[in-house]
């Protein structure tokens, strides 16, 4: 029997050429995508994998895309079994989908417990999980009356935003207005309690309601404060061992997070944070998707496998037979240029470090020189990145901390005084 997947937005974000990837080596599976992409100008890697492609110029106009998908599925004579979406956008998109054509999965009510970010603390609120004192806010007297309730330090963030876009840290009374005003530009915002301490993902692979694969990443430093700095060469870690108690911990607020919003099936990424105060775990936010930031490559690092296409099994068989064991830690250090211009005109530090530890570096993929700088605040991945990989996680450490610290990429024009 065929199995007939219809995949949102194939091609993008990046990662997502690697799970169409592994959807299409599954044998019986014909993978449909929709996407907004016109097919001219989508990566031949992912044409190659895709059995049929429907463009669509707007994705988010739901009602309009589900009818028209409707439509091609028709024309196709095409029955779909299942529909998935690894993007965070889509994924009430997908819900509403799988509403339209029946097919297992998330409904369009427990997609938006994932979207939004206050339904989904109320949610886990209510199952006894310790969430960061919240308050929806749709006004600017509203941001003050639950900064009011909430305290200093706190955290001001779209109701429905992905990563660390539009969130700001209000350290004091002072501080509010002007973070108000940069919000402005956002319908709803969540008001939170700031909590201080380590921040930390918990990213699971499901099938049925069963948990195929496990992984921690620590954020060094917190993405927030990374993103405010352009200096400063971000690291995510991925933790050969996650049954230490301060992980562990995090581990099973994640689980705990994913049977209250009743996920079954599928990539799930939770954010959660290590109390400096009280040492317990507190939930941050978690959506029903894959990680960026190139996370799943670095899963794949600790254990040698594939979670791509571990993915590709959980939604299709259930199953798999990969060895999912973690022997490695994986830090993913990404690299920021320096200076004022926009091309890329030299690289330092990377041989020397090569040659120190090389064997402990499995990637290395940094912009070249003479191509153009790319915006840090909008790409995760900044000008390149590197992997330190060691059993010991104090030695993937000096190793992560050296290509931060030494590897320089610079946009000038060679002079170095």
């Amino acid at each position: 029997m065929v199995l007939n997947v219809v995949l949102i937005s194939p091609g993008f974000p990046a990662d997502n050429v690697h799970f169409t990837q592994a959807l299409h080596r599954i044998s019986g599976v014909r993978v449909l995508g929709v996407g907004d992409q016109p097919q001219a100008g989508m990566d031949p890697d992912v044409l190659a994998a895709l059995d049929d492609y429907l463009p669509v110029s707007n994705l988010w106009k739901e009602e309009q895309t589900v009818a028209k998908v409707r439509d091609w599925l028709s024309e196709l004579g095409v029955q779909p079994h299942r529909v998935e979406c690894l993007w965070e956008v889509g994924v009430v998109l997908a819900a509403r989908m799988r509403e339209a054509f029946d097919v297992p999965g998330m409904r369009v009510e427990q997609a938006n417990a994932f979207r939004d970010k206050e339904t989904m603390k109320t949610a886990l609120d209510a199952a006894g999980i310790r969430t960061p004192h919240h308050y929806r806010a749709e006004s600017s007297s509203e941001v003050e009356e639950a900064a009011a309730k909430v305290g200093y330090p706190l955290i001001v963030k779209p109701i429905d935003g992905a990563g660390s876009a539009d969130t700001y840290v209000v350290r004091s009374e002072d501080e509010l207005p002007d973070v108000v005003r940069a919000v402005r530009h956002v319908p709803e915002v969540s008001v939170e309690e700031f909590i201080e301490g380590e921040e930390f993902t918990y990213d699971a692979i499901l099938a049925g309601g069963e948990t195929l694969f496990e992984s921690v990443s620590w954020y060094r430093p917190k993405p927030l404060t990374a993103r405010q700095s352009p200096w400063i060469s971000p690291q995510a870690v991925c933790l050969a061992d996650i049954t230490q108690p301060e992980i562990a911990c995090g581990v099973e607020l994640g689980r705990m997070a994913l049977k209250a919003l009743g996920y079954e099936t599928g990539m799930a990424h939770m954010e959660w944070y290590l109390s400096d105060k009280t040492g317990e775990a507190i939930f941050g936010e978690v959506g029903a998707r894959a990680p960026g930031g190139r996370l799943s490559h670095g899963m794949n690092l600790c254990c040698d496998a594939d979670v791509f296409q571990l993915w590709a099994e959980a939604i299709t068989s259930g199953k798999t037979e990969q060895n999912l064991e973690k022997r490695f830690n994986a830090a993913l250090v990404f690299k920021r240029a320096q200076g004022p211009g926009q091309v890329i005109t030299r690289i330092e530090g990377l041989d020397r470090i090569l040659a120190e530890d090389g064997e402990h570096i499995p990637v290395v993929d940094l912009v070249p020189i003479g191509s153009p700088r790319r915006d840090w605040t909008q790409v995760v991945t900044g000008d390149g990145w590197c992997v330190a990989r060691h059993m010991d996680l104090e030695e993937t450490l000096r190793i992560a901390n050296a290509i931060s610290r030494d590897v320089r990429i610079f946009c000038d024009d060679g002079d170095r005084a």
